[in-house]
């Protein structure tokens, strides 16, 4: 386990986009005033953890491009697409090898190329960096991979946070894992701070509060990176869809029925680079049974997107390894993941994430339920 010395020492796996926002995202608001509303920031200051507070230990990857470089230059390294806003120093964090499994689609593997030479021992690079806290930001549909890193995170005894629709967090059995260890998991799939997702699920629980049936909805999503990129290989998309159509569905109390929703990636534009465009339209019966629709279209840069919502989530496992919690953190998972192991409203999940962060936890929030796994 890390050292408790006031900082927040995180080790990230897979150096696309996101990482390169996180990283950036830790220098460009070092300097935020604690108490001050910072645009693009939900809190400065997270239960005694500012975003200064964060160190990068390690970076894990398997780009040939990537792997025995240092991770400030890593992170700007093609096929890495987002916006460059912040400078970041020499950080003396190299990329190490990782291990590749499934982590490599079809697709992606006609752009990257696989550094040679054995994985690393990522047990040791983590124990000796003493780090706190683990990212996971594999391509989508890194099942395998996902897995073999968890059991990589749980011998060397750090907390883990999930930021991709590999189901971790929610399942039974690695909660159970965790626990066992004594160690906290936050998960499954990041939440854009205001992505398609968020947007979606609160204009379906808008029109359920406001009393308008849904009768059929769709989300649309193309985007210009190699996320959109690695999901044109339909079969990696499984968990994506389910946790962007449950995220959804958990918002709404009752069936519309499957044939009546869609949610999910839609295609590749490669000139969108890092930018994404979502669309999103429903459907409804209002007053007199008469038909209401509402279509929206959102256009945000993806990676940069998330990347504040991950600095809150690391700060929220660094408080739980602090007060000695293990096992699925139920209500920064809530707030901050997809597909948590606990649906909340998105009001409900932002309550009880405040009642976390200023330590007035119960059972009912930080103890895993014993669902079965799916």
């Amino acid at each position: 386990m890390g050292k408790n010395d006031g900082k927040v020492r995180v080790a990230i796996i897979g150096i696309g986009n996101c990482a390169s926002a996180l990283v950036q995202g830790v220098f460009f608001y070092q300097d935020a005033p604690d108490d001050a509303f910072v645009p693009g920031l939900m809190h400065p200051r997270l239960g005694g953890y500012h975003i200064r507070d964060i160190e990068f230990t390690a970076a894990f990857d398997i780009d040939v491009n990537k792997v025995g470089k240092d991770l400030s230059e890593a992170i700007f390294v093609p096929p890495n697409n987002t916006v460059r806003f912040a400078e970041v120093p020499h950080l003396n964090v190299p990329v190490y090898r990782g291990m590749t499994h499934d982590g490599l689609g079809r697709y992606l593997s006609q752009t990257i190329a696989k550094a040679p030479g054995a994985t690393d021992d990522i047990v040791g690079i983590l124990r000796e960096t003493q780090t706190d806290v683990v990212v996971n930001f594999l391509p989508v549909g890194s099942e395998m991979a996902t897995k073999w890193y968890v059991e990589q995170v749980l011998d060397a005894g750090c907390g883990f946070v999930n930021g991709i629709p590999v189901f971790i967090a929610r399942e039974a059995y690695w909660q159970r894992r965790f626990r066992e260890r004594g160690l906290p998991v936050i998960g499954d799939d990041v939440k854009s701070q205001v992505g398609a997702t968020i947007v979606h699920r609160v204009l379906a629980r808008l029109f359920q509060e406001r009393g308008v049936r849904i009768e059929r909805t769709y989300q649309l999503n193309f985007g210009g990176n190699m996320d959109f990129y690695n999901m044109l290989e339909r079969d990696r998309l499984e968990s994506k869809k389910v946790s962007k159509t449950q995220a959804v569905t958990s918002q709404i109390e009752y069936e519309i029925g499957e044939e009546n929703i869609h949610v999910g990636p839609s295609d590749y534009v490669p000139w969108l680079t890092d930018r994404k465009w979502a669309y999103i339209r429903l459907e409804g019966r209002t007053f007199g049974d008469l038909p209401l629709s509402m279509e929206v279209k959102l256009e945000v840069w993806d990676s940069p997107n998330s990347a504040g919502v991950m600095i809150d989530a690391i700060r929220c496992c660094k408080l739980a390894l602090d007060r000695g919690m293990s096992g699925a953190i139920l209500a920064p998972s809530a707030c901050f993941m997809k597909s948590p192991p606990v649906q909340y409203t998105d009001e409900e999940a932002h309550r009880r994430l405040e009642a976390f962060i200023a330590g007035q936890v119960d059972e009912e929030i930080t103890l895993p339920l014993e669902q079965p796994s799916s």
